[in-house]
C-alpha cells in the first residue's frame, strides 16, 4: 500500500495548524521528556515562523517551524511516523530556503544530537542554563555546501 505525504507551508501570521502541532509536540513531550515550551511561547513562535508541514491523511505527521533567518524554533515528527526520513525532508526544506540553518537541542537529548550530528550539524557552543527548566543546551550549524546538495535528495520525495 502506497502512502501520500503531503507537504504544506504556513507563512508567517498563519496558524491554520498550530493546534494540531501544539498538541504533537505535547505526545513528544509527554512521552520523551523534550520540545517542553508554554503553550504562549509555541503558539506565538509558529505565528511568526514559516511552518513546513507533512500531512498524511489530514493529520501532521511532522512539522518545523523556521524564523526567517534559517533558524528552527521546532522539529517534530510524530513517533509512529519515525525512521521514514521525514526530519530529514524537512531539514532539506529549510536548507534549500536559507542561507544559514542553525538550532538548539538539549545536551541530553542524545537522540536529537545524533540526528543533527548525521546530517552535519556542528556545534558552535554550549550554552548553560538555556531553557526554562535549567537545562544546558548546544547551538548547532548546519555546515557544507555537499551536504546542502545531499539533502536536496529529500526534497523530491
Amino acid at each position: 500500500m502506497s502512502v501520500n505525504v503531503e507537504k504544506r507551508t504556513e507563512p508567517p501570521g498563519e496558524a491554520d495548524h498550530a493546534t494540531e502541532a501544539w498538541e504533537l509536540k505535547e505526545r513528544i513531550r509527554s512521552a520523551e521528556g523534550v520540545l517542553r515550551q508554554r503553550r504562549g511561547f509555541f503558539v506565538d513562535a509558529y505565528r511568526r515562523s514559516t511552518t513546513h508541514l507533512l500531512v498524511e491523511n489530514d493529520e501532521i505527521v511532522a512539522f518545523a517551524s523556521v524564523r526567517r533567518d534559517g533558524y528552527i524554533l521546532f522539529l517534530a515528527v510524530h513517533p509512529d511516523h519515525r525512521g521514514r526520513g521525514h526530519a530529514e525532508r524537512l531539514i532539506a526544506d529549510v536548507a534549500e530556503d536559507h542561507r544559514s540553518v542553525t538550532c538548539h537541542a538539549r545536551t541530553t537529548n542524545t537522540r536529537a544530537l545524533g540526528f543533527y550530528e548525521h546530517l552535519g550539524f556542528e556545534v558552535v557552543r554550549r550554552i548553560d542554563d538555556y531553557y526554562e527548566d535549567g537545562g544546558d543546551a548546544y547551538y548547532l550549524k548546519l555546515g557544507g555546501e555537499s551536504l546542502r546538495e545531499r539533502l536536496s535528495g529529500f526534497v523530491g520525495r
